[in-house]
């Protein structure tokens, strides 16, 4: 498996530190979880505007499609 090193302030690698604790855990395996579950809500978000687009331009590009023919 790839690796990827990432550098924190010694105040947010306290904070990390604590986190992964609390959750009885390892930092390494709560900061890959954290940065998927940012990655998975970044796609659900998107696609969800990319929908909402669709959905709000959708009369507009029938009309379109309409005077092009």
């Amino acid at each position: 498996m790839a690796g990827l090193n990432l550098r924190f302030t010694e105040e947010e690698l306290d904070a990390l530190r604590a986190r992964a604790q609390a959750e009885g855990r390892s930092m390494q395996s709560f900061a890959h979880d954290a940065v998927i579950t940012v990655m998975n809500e970044h796609s659900r978000l998107f696609d969800e505007a990319a929908e909402h687009a669709l959905k709000a331009s959708e009369e507009l590009n029938r009309r379109l499609a309409r005077c092009s023919t």
